[in-house]
């Protein structure tokens, strides 16, 4: 049976046959421009609503909730009709919320960092369960406004393309949620990329780079086999012609890997006549990797080589890692991953390192909340 928001209207019409328009009005408002479940509805028969439960039924099933110690960041466990989980993570601020959503269950993309390509690929989720993620978050976020959604948690959205894309429409038509306001990540599926930028709405692109050389990138990066920076880079600067929006690089800093001088250079390279903006998070725990993220005098300096090149990049807020709901933690399991030998070497090279910049220590990570 799909989920209450797998239902578009015309079909909500037909599951109410015997109900006037304005019924079926009303039941569309409940839904989608307040937020409410079927049984809350009070403005609806009890009769109806009790139906109503029996057909609206919510995709997500709370299996868990974890907040932060400062209570800014919330991290859900969701179980769906099919036993698979997924995790959502919503940020507050101030005046506003961000929430972070799952795109697939699992990721097949690979990425040995990151505890959901270690965990691996289960299915790709359906528009109802990617939108009803913003909802229980919005709702999560009152009184604050809900105000950006970031495609970053779980999974890799240009590999659900259609399901990933119908989710954004209907979270600009129905929810109201500004197309700029939508930022949708992706580790380089070239193909997907390429349709982004013929779509109408002007949603901001991520691009998950992590290494700015073909032959590090393809052992961060599995992915840059098959799509190679090159490639990758003249996608973007397609999608940049397009739409006009600022494009973004996500730079995960893992200690004497990826955050040398010279990885530095060879990222504004690529990042300066594009205009990116460099989002700069270094490497958050996750049990199936043995390399620390860089140390934080390691990402000032890192920062700064990025500055005195031209780039505009900055350092991600610490919050979320105390509830595994930071960059790369969500949905880590007990599945081991063994770094990969080339890696490993470079790790042991203490040439590679930030030298009296950046000591070996294992300092605590600045970090996004998202997947």
């Amino acid at each position: 049976m799909p989920g209450a928001f797998d239902v578009s209207k015309d079909e909500l019409t037909n599951l109410l046959p015997d109900q006037p328009r304005y019924r079926t009005l009303q039941v569309w408002r409940g839904l989608w421009e307040k937020g409410l479940r079927p049984g809350d509805m009070t403005d609806l028969p009890k009769d109806l609503r009790e139906r109503l439960e029996g057909v609206l039924v919510p995709a997500l099933h709370e299996v868990a909730r974890s907040v932060s110690s400062d209570d800014q960041t919330t991290k859900w466990l969701w179980q769906l009709a099919d036993g698979r989980r997924i995790e959502t993570v919503l940020m507050l601020y101030p005046d506003r919320a961000t929430v972070c959503v799952s795109s697939q269950a699992g990721c097949a993309m690979g990425c040995g960092f990151c505890a959901t390509g270690q965990a691996g690929f289960d299915r790709q989720l359906s528009v109802g369960e990617i939108v009803e993620q913003v909802v229980e978050a919005r709702r999560q976020a009152l009184p604050r406004r809900l105000s950006n959604v970031v495609f970053m948690g779980m999974g890799e959205p240009l590999a659900n393309y259609d399901r990933t894309w119908s989710a954004v429409e209907l979270l600009h038509l129905n929810l109201g949620i500004s197309a700029r306001h939508i930022t949708v990540s992706t580790v380089g599926v070239v193909p997907g990329i390429r349709r982004l930028a013929k779509e109408a709405l002007p949603v901001n692109l991520a691009v998950s780079l992590h290494a700015a050389r073909d032959e590090l990138r393809d052992e961060i990066v599995p992915l840059n086999r098959r799509y190679p920076l090159a490639l990758l880079m003249e996608a973007c600067g397609e999608y940049l012609a397009a739409k006009g929006r600022r494009l973004s690089f996500e730079w995960a800093l893992i200690d004497d890997v990826n955050d040398t001088h010279r990885d530095a250079s060879e990222l504004a390279e690529l990042a300066f006549p594009l205009g990116a903006h460099v989002n700069l998070i270094p490497l958050n725990p996750t049990p199936g990797y043995a390399t620390l993220g860089t140390p934080a005098e390691g990402v000032a300096a890192f920062r700064a080589w990025l500055g005195n090149l031209g780039v505009n990049a900055t350092v991600r807020a610490n919050r979320g890692t105390d509830i595994a709901a930071a960059c790369g933690q969500l949905a880590a399991r007990e599945r081991p991953v063994t770094l990969r030998p080339k890696l490993r070497a470079r790790a042991a090279q203490t040439g590679a390192t930030l030298g009296s910049a950046a000591p070996n220590s294992p300092t605590g990570a600045t970090l996004s909340s998202s997947g």
